[in-house]
């Protein structure tokens, strides 16, 4: 297998073994993923959601999740059955012109998602500390920095695990504290509802969702595990405990995005208090919860920005060095120079918004513009037979993958449109 993913992981020449405990080694690389889509763009829509139309749009989270389950599995079977990410593939069998434009827009898609990413962790500094937006971004950059340049991929990924679970029970402690109409809410995950006035909500909370850097990122990290994938026995069982993976940390996004809808209903719209940025949250928790739960909203918030421009910076050195033909590694010249791009541009952007709600605004604009194009680039790949081999998309999946695709193109356009 051609991934030279880091140096200082140690190359394993043996075939996993597939016990009932096994399974736990792959859990990991799908929570990478998921912090993608609990980040600070997803926090500014769901507070939306839930503090003006309740439990209504609850329904708007269990099919972006749905859709992000097939996306997610389909991309991470294009790392696992060709070892190469969906940059790298993109370079290898798209024309140039085409897998350039591609691949540059992406980057610049990277670049919006670490935008937000990085004013979420310092609008959590201002909450917590006073600290000012432009310092505590500072801050903010250089922790990712440092996480990124300084530690191995499995290390990272220790701490995405911890940041994720620090994340899950804040909101666990938050919604302990509030009275949930689990009717009402059960009623909202499984109906649709589109309110008045509501469609632009729902047209977010699906952009937040569905990010661009989330494909690319879950086709490069799900190859860390290092199994040689030779044996088609060995590469369908990985296929297999891959689902697990995608399955449970999906889920466990769902949960969460799920449960800031629920706290904003509960609070929030129950209460008739409106929202209009994050930091108003903190302010209006505090007098109806009390002081802690104010305090951990933006703990979590600040753990969800500093784990999501991890992986956002990850996310843009495995496009940048897919745009020579190479997987991502921290070591090598074209991965560092991506994680620097994609991280410096989005906090000197930072440096001139003054509205950091809007901010976050725009740079979800900036990703429904793309998105489209990088849904349909894995589409293409993925049901290729040149690429994928006897692992190809059977028919009813390419079909499923294009409904998909229209959907979410139509949805980012209209997004777009009520933007401008």
């Amino acid at each position: 297998m051609n991934f030279n993913f880091l140096k200082d992981i140690q190359r394993r020449d043996h075939k996993p073994r597939f016990g009932a405990l096994d399974i736990l080694q792959y859990i990991g690389p799908g929570l990478l993923v998921t912090v993608g889509f609990i980040d600070p763009g997803n926090w500014a829509s769901n507070v939306a959601a839930g503090s003006e139309y309740g439990y209504e749009l609850l329904w708007m989270i269990t099919l972006s999740t749905i859709i992000l389950i097939i996306l997610q599995h389909n991309v991470a079977h294009l790392g696992i059955a060709t070892g190469l990410c969906l940059s790298e593939a993109a370079t290898r069998y798209a024309k140039p012109w085409v897998s350039r434009a591609l691949l540059i827009s992406a980057m610049g898609a990277s670049v919006s998602t670490s935008l937000a990413e990085i004013l979420g962790a310092s609008i959590a500094l201002n909450m917590l500390f006073d600290i000012p937006i432009p310092t505590g971004a500072v801050l903010a950059f250089f922790f990712v920095i440092i996480m990124l340049f300084t530690h191995s991929y499995q290390k990272i990924e220790k701490f995405i695990i911890a940041f994720v679970s620090i994340i899950g029970l804040s909101f666990l402690y938050e919604l302990s504290l509030v009275d949930i109409d689990w009717t009402a809410a059960g009623i909202g995950w499984v109906k649709p509802s589109v309110p008045e006035g509501s469609m632009i909500v729902i047209m977010s909370v699906l952009g937040a969702v569905v990010m661009p850097h989330n494909l690319f990122l879950h086709s490069e990290v799900i190859q860390s595990r290092q199994w040689h994938l030779e044996d088609e026995k060995v590469i369908r069982r990985q296929m297999d405990y891959e689902l697990f993976d995608t399955l449970f940390s999906m889920i466990i996004g769902w949960a969460i995005n799920s449960a800031m809808i629920l706290l904003a209903a509960s609070s929030f719209y129950a209460h008739k208090v409106p929202v209009n940025e994050l930091q108003q949250s903190k302010d209006i928790l505090q007098p109806l919860l009390g002081n802690n739960a104010g305090n951990v909203f933006a703990i979590a918030l600040l753990f969800a920005g500093l784990a999501s421009a991890i992986t956002s910076g990850m996310a843009g050195g495995s496009i940048f060095s897919g745009l020579f033909g190479e997987p991502y590694d921290i070591h090598d010249s074209h991965s560092r120079l991506g994680v620097i791009i994609s991280l410096v541009f989005a906090l000197l952007i930072l440096f001139l918004i003054r509205d950091p709600y809007r901010g976050l605004i725009f740079s979800q604009m900036a990703l429904s513009i793309q998105l489209p194009f990088t849904v349909f680039l894995q589409i293409w790949l993925t049901s290729s037979k040149k690429v994928m081999g006897r692992y190809v998309n059977k028919k009813r999946i390419t079909a499923i993958l294009l409904a998909i695709g229209i959907i979410i193109a139509y949805l980012n356009i209209k997004l777009l449109i009520s933007f401008l």
